[in-house]
């Protein structure tokens, strides 16, 4: 009797059909992201070499801005900057037939007016099409994603009869309506902030908003509108880029005036039987600085955007 019984207590207690045995969690699952593998040196390198391709056009561009025409003919190429910038700075803001300084303000101007109206329209149109429901928007949908298969060249000469007919001397061609209007909605824009706001703003924001009694433009601005911010940047950058950018459109319809923009300008620069480079780099040179003051002031809010755009939690 006491051998069976001293039987039954050494055996090890065998677990209950209700109970399953206890796992340890891998920090995954339990919602804790494992620890970052550091990068090793052949990372750094990899990234470096990257770093120095990329910025060696520009770097090359201000060197020959800052040297004689003889620099072009180096062998090997010259490497450092020279001395000349302020003198090839001053000739191209001299010339009388380039108007460098005013197409800079144009630029600026334009720019910066189809900047601020594609967030606005693109954002409101997104919003629209991602959280209200309407007739019709699945088809309005399609037709502004249809838009995006019509090569730009495509409109160039009925957009230059359309500016033609508009009111004014002449129509449009020729000022800087013509450049602005055409790019104030950009149908890129409005498929991409309607993905955005399908994954960043949740249904129940939305009927909150309408519980308490908010308008639809109150809801765009206090709810939507604070959590698209990086997709804004995104977009702000690339419309932005896009307008200093564009060349051909500005070419026709402010090609010959006193009012072209810093890519015609540049045109006009590189235009003629013999062209002194160290002019046109020493323009294109400062044609860039706003582009990239512009990249490292919304830097931070450019690689959010794109994060958030591209991981969906």
């Amino acid at each position: 009797m006491s051998t069976t019984t001293d039987t039954r207590a050494a055996a090890p207690a065998q677990a209950r059909p209700d109970q399953a045995p206890r796992r340890r969690l891998k920090p995954a699952l339990l919602g804790r992201a494992p620890q970052d593998t550091p990068a090793g040196k052949w990372t750094y390198l990899l990234l470096g070499l990257t770093f120095l391709l990329s910025i060696y056009p520009i770097y090359w561009m201000f060197v020959i801005a800052t040297s004689t025409d003889a620099a072009l003919a180096e062998i090997p190429p010259k490497f450092l900057p020279g001395g000349e910038f302020m003198k090839n700075l001053t000739e191209v803001f001299s010339l009388q037939d380039v108007y460098f300084a005013e197409s800079l303000v144009n630029s600026v101007i334009v720019s910066t007016v189809i900047t601020v109206s594609v967030l606005f329209f693109c954002s409101v149109a997104g919003f629209a099409f991602a959280k209200l429901r309407f007739r019709g928007s699945r088809i309005l949908m399609v037709m502004v994603v249809l838009t995006l298969t019509v090569p730009n060249q495509l409109g160039i000469v009925a957009l230059y009869i359309l500016m033609g007919y508009l009111p004014g001397e002449g129509g449009w061609n020729g000022s800087l309506l013509a450049v602005i209007v055409p790019g104030l909605v950009s149908a890129f824009g409005v498929f991409y902030m309607r993905q955005f706001i399908l994954g960043a703003v949740p249904d129940e924001l939305i009927e909150s908003g309408r519980v308490d009694g908010a308008t639809t433009m109150r809801i765009y601005w206090s709810i939507v509108l604070p959590a698209i911010r990086p997709a804004l940047a995104v977009l702000g950058l690339l419309t932005f880029v896009g307008s200093w950018n564009d060349f051909q459109w500005p070419l026709i319809t402010l090609g010959g005036t006193d009012y072209p923009t810093s890519m015609v300008a540049l045109f006009d620069l590189a235009s003629g039987n013999y062209v002194l480079y160290r002019r046109v780099l020493a323009g294109a040179f400062v044609a860039t600085v706003p582009l990239i003051i512009l990249l490292f002031v919304g830097g931070r809010q450019i690689v959010r955007g794109i994060m958030e755009g591209a991981v969906k939690s």
